[in-house]
């Protein structure tokens, strides 16, 4: 009696076998924390030398305490928070725009030697920084309540490993060392 010749056994319980890539960068490339946070507050104070000033001549300042005066949450009304989140991001567009499109940076981000690129590395199309990036951000920290949570959470997902923020996760982005 001959023995069958030898099959390869296959086991269906078994867990597949894959080869997994490495991911996409390594530490060294990755900005430092403390770079990405000094670069926000830069690029918050060039904001608010801009916005201060129109938000006083627009009467912002004056609904604002109006609206605390007023009792409850103290919440302005939803149409003038749309209303100053959207000048807001023009000026954002305005004063940001141009490092942004020349070299995937703000000017805050210029300063520190940190810029935005994809994936892969590359450094991405204006329009897809700010459509992606930057205004689905801008627009939910706007929204009572919610907007809070979020900018926390989007704030503590900095001391994740890959160092991406829930903006970087919605657009495909990471912020590396500029060479």
């Amino acid at each position: 009696m001959q023995t069958p010749p030898s099959m390869p056994e296959h086991d269906p319980y078994s867990t597949p076998a894959a080869h997994l890539a490495p991911p996409p960068t390594e530490d060294h490339d990755l900005a430092d924390r403390w770079a990405r946070l000094a670069a926000v507050l830069i690029d918050v104070v060039i904001a608010m030398i801009v916005m201060a000033p129109l938000m006083w001549v627009g009467g912002y300042w004056q609904a604002a305490f109006e609206a605390g005066q007023a009792g409850g949450f103290g919440f302005m009304p939803l149409g003038t928070t749309m209303l100053w989140a959207a000048i807001g991001f023009v000026l954002f567009v305005l004063i940001q725009g141009y490092p942004l499109h020349e070299s995937g940076q703000t000017w805050g981000k210029k300063l520190l030697s940190i810029k935005i690129v994809d994936l892969q590395g590359d450094k991405l199309p204006l329009m897809d920084l700010l459509l992606k990036r930057y205004l689905p951000t801008h627009a939910i920290v706007n929204v009572p309540c919610v907007g809070g949570l979020y900018a926390l959470v989007d704030a503590l997902m900095i001391f994740r490993q890959d160092r991406r923020c829930l903006h970087d996760l919605i657009a495909g982005t990471r912020v590396v060392r500029a060479n």
